[in-house]
């Protein structure tokens, strides 16, 4: 992977070109994005350009050995950590991340955007919650007492470190905060705010930006070979991030369930309709896997985003359907002014409290009667 292959946040790749050049190079680098806005993908160059041995224009080479293996991620120096659970596809009864090395490969390297709940299909594990756990800091421990084995940066790049827990963290601390020479923790998160603080306080953090509309169609067509026009159409929907407007593309049928129930709890609120409020929360809990709930939340959170601009006259920003937008402006005549701020807020603790293990019927019931009471 070479930065000339990833389209936009050219300010980030100069200052991390500058520090591959400089010989400043953070032990601890956190960059947060968006889901699916291209954080994997800049972290996957940066490490390629930093071993690189024929570097030169702001670049990695492409060519030599060290390129070559990082390309196919298999680079002996670089160790791969991410959310896991017991799955179906492995044997092994407590599972870390080099379990599945060969679908993190195979997936990262076809779709570097791919989104959380994409990992967790690849893996098998859709029904249930990634964690990072404590056998995962034993084996980043081990890796990095070893030598180099190209005499260039020893590189742990974890997803999603957010997902770690207390007893995990603390094991890392020290390594993270001094790791052994030439070595160097990448951290890639889509939410800073659930990093543990004892974490995040010792990176040096980098905004990864949503892209242009028109910069995600073009990946769309060029890379993915969507057609132009519901590249176009997906991008302008997508809130900046390729892995958005894939997911989107890719499965229309989730979107109509979600959009179908999102549409009747807020007919259920609008109309002051107690009972049909209930019954879309049992069609949330009724939604197949605990990471599509989540998903649910993430869309119907976009959904109320939506509204609020409706509500304060940026429309042309919320760029969605016609029918879409004559139902959202609808909903944002009839709301409170502090329905959308109260809204987002209940759907963040529902996701949290999902990532928990709550049972999914409290959770959605909750959160649908929180709403209708903030109407």
């Amino acid at each position: 992977m070479r930065f000339a292959d990833i389209p936009g946040n050219d300010e980030l790749k100069k200052v991390l070109v500058s520090m591959a050049d400089s010989g400043k190079i953070p032990h601890a680098l956190l960059l947060y994005e968006n889901e699916g806005c291209g954080a994997l993908a800049l972290a996957l160059a940066y490490i390629q350009y930093l071993n690189c041995s024929e570097r030169a224009g702001g670049d990695s080479c492409g060519e030599c050995p060290s390129c070559r293996r990082m390309s196919a991620l298999v680079h002996p120096d670089t160790y791969f950590v991410f959310p896991v659970n017991a799955s179906r596809k492995t044997d092994v009864k407590k599972p870390v991340s080099e379990s599945f090395l060969g679908i993190w490969r195979e997936l990262a390297l076809s779709n570097p955007y791919f989104l959380e709940s994409g990992l967790y299909e690849a893996l098998g594990i859709e029904d249930k919650s990634g964690a990072i756990a404590i056998a995962e800091a034993k084996y980043i421990l081990e890796k990095l007492s070893l030598s180099s084995v190209e005499n260039g940066y020893k590189t742990v790049l974890m997803w999603l470190p957010e997902k770690m827990n207390q007893e995990t963290a603390n094991k890392l601390l020290k390594v993270v905060e001094e790791p052994p020479e030439k070595s160097m923790f990448i951290f890639i998160t889509h939410n800073p705010d659930r990093v543990l603080q004892t974490v995040f306080s010792r990176c040096q953090s980098y905004r990864v930006m949503p892209l242009p509309a028109d910069v995600v169609a073009s990946v769309l067509t060029s890379r993915f070979g969507k057609e132009p026009e519901e590249a176009a159409r997906q991008a302008a929907l997508a809130g900046g991030s390729v892995g958005v407007a894939l997911n989107s593309m890719g499965e229309r049928a989730e979107y109509g369930e979600f959009r179908s129930i999102f549409e009747e709890l807020l007919k259920g609120i609008a109309s002051r309709d107690l009972y049909a409020v209930l019954g879309s929360a049992d069609r949330m809990t009724a939604i197949d896997s605990k990471e599509k709930q989540k998903g649910f939340c993430i869309f119907a959170g976009e959904c109320i985003r939506k509204i609020y601009l409706c509500q304060t006259g940026m429309q042309d920003m919320a760029a969605a359907p016609e029918d879409e937008m004559e139902f959202f402006s609808r909903i944002a005549g009839a709301a409170g002014r502090a329905f959308c701020s109260k809204s987002i807020a209940l759907i963040d603790r529902s996701v949290m409290l999902l990532e928990r293990n709550v049972n999914q019927k409290m959770v959605f019931c909750d959160l649908a009667g929180q709403m209708f009471l903030n109407f």
